[in-house]
């Protein structure tokens, strides 16, 4: 159990630089999962946005409308009127 190494548990390999790697690892390891929380949380914030274009898709009123704006069908204010009442 104690070995010719500086004795105690592990032979000696666990002295104070192990435990500073081990100290290191949890802090990346902290910082990489409080990133990926803050992007995630951001990313859903984006999506539910008034304005944003991530729910076109699911409104077909909203994307035949805006084609019609992109053909030169309606000027501005008839596009920005229309968009207001499918609101």
């Amino acid at each position: 159990m104690f070995g010719p190494m500086g004795g105690g548990w592990g032979g000696g390999w666990m002295n104070g630089w192990w435990f500073g790697l081990h100290g290191l690892g949890m802090l990346v390891f902290w910082g990489l999962l409080i990133v990926a929380i803050i992007l995630l949380v951001r990313a859903a914030q984006g999506r539910m946005a008034p304005g944003s274009t991530a729910g076109v898709a699911a409104d077909p009123a909203l994307a035949t409308l805006r084609e019609r704006f992109a053909r030169g069908e309606l000027n501005r204010d008839e596009f920005e009127s229309m968009r207001e009442v499918l609101r």
